[in-house]
């Protein structure tokens, strides 16, 4: 191995960990309105993403996605209207904004429980008709040719 190989691996997470912090600070000082907008319209998105311990954290990506496209006409309008923290305070208070992105939220993460549920029930009813038409078809064949039923089935 070696020697540069073997520093990049001792590094750890901690190094990807300080960039990201980096990217956040810059992009909370270089756009301090968007920020504020964005950050009080995915308030449940963050708080699912804080909360949650499943791995790769499946639900808090939903719910982030869903919040993040709720929010994307508020982001843009505030960008057209000047890029103040004013405005962005004032967008984020209006009821029918805050709501529509904190219901799209709700929604992604409501679909994210239960889509599993919903394909499991599928699949079992998928797998229960096959299994009642295949039976079907053995009972037939074993009438038409004569073969004695199988025992224990």
């Amino acid at each position: 191995m070696s020697a540069g190989a073997a520093g990049r691996s001792s590094r750890g997470p901690g190094a990807a960990v300080w960039l990201q912090g980096l990217a956040c600070g810059a992009a909370v000082t270089l756009a301090t309105p968007s920020s504020v907008l964005a950050g009080l319209l995915l308030v449940p998105g963050i708080g699912a993403w804080l909360l949650e311990r499943e791995p790769g954290r499946p639900s808090a990506r939903v719910t982030l996605l869903c919040g993040a496209a709720a929010a994307a006409g508020p982001v843009v309008a505030l960008w057209q209207a000047g890029q103040g923290v004013a405005g962005a305070v004032t967008a984020a208070s209006d009821p029918a904004v805050l709501g529509g992105c904190w219901a799209a939220q709700a929604a992604g993460w409501l679909m994210a429980q239960l889509a599993p549920v919903l394909v499991r029930l599928a699949l079992e009813g998928y797998a229960q008709a096959s299994m009642l038409r295949l039976r079907a078809e053995r009972a037939r064949y074993e009438a038409e040719w004569g073969i004695p039923p199988m025992e224990g089935r």
